[in-house]
């Protein structure tokens, strides 16, 4: 990867970054408000609970930025934590905090997929 490239992708994952942390200080939507009326209360419950999936959804996303401005910083952006192979560019340009290929992210989340699964059988079974 270029020089060029890699200031190209170190300046969108600083914006990136940026937008994530301006995200993240704007909590009030997770307050926990009292409304007279049940269904008004239960509106506001479900208004909190997406407000408090975006904001770990945004959470951990700018913690992949983070750590993909380090792998920048050490020389290994660009080159896939399991498999040690180059992400592909196009890959890279959709998705600039990768940290995996295709193929290895692919077996990841095939393999989240099934011990989710396992979690949950468990679950019911007891």
């Amino acid at each position: 990867m270029t020089e060029q490239e890699q200031q190209r992708f170190r300046g969108i994952l600083e914006a990136k970054a940026e937008e994530l942390t301006g995200a993240a200080r704007n909590r009030e939507d997770i307050v926990i408000e009292n409304a007279p009326d049940a269904l008004d209360q239960v509106q506001l419950m479900g208004e909190r609970e997406l407000a408090i999936r975006n904001l770990d959804r945004d959470s951990a996303m700018l913690r992949q930025v983070r750590r993909a401005l380090g792998r920048l910083d050490v020389g290994s952006y660009g080159i896939c934590a399991k498999c040690e192979e180059d992400i592909a560019p196009k890959r890279l340009n959709a998705v600039p905090w990768a940290a995996y290929c295709i193929k290895c992210q692919e077996y990841l989340d095939r393999h989240q997929a099934e011990r989710e699964e396992i979690e949950t059988y468990e679950e019911v079974a007891v």
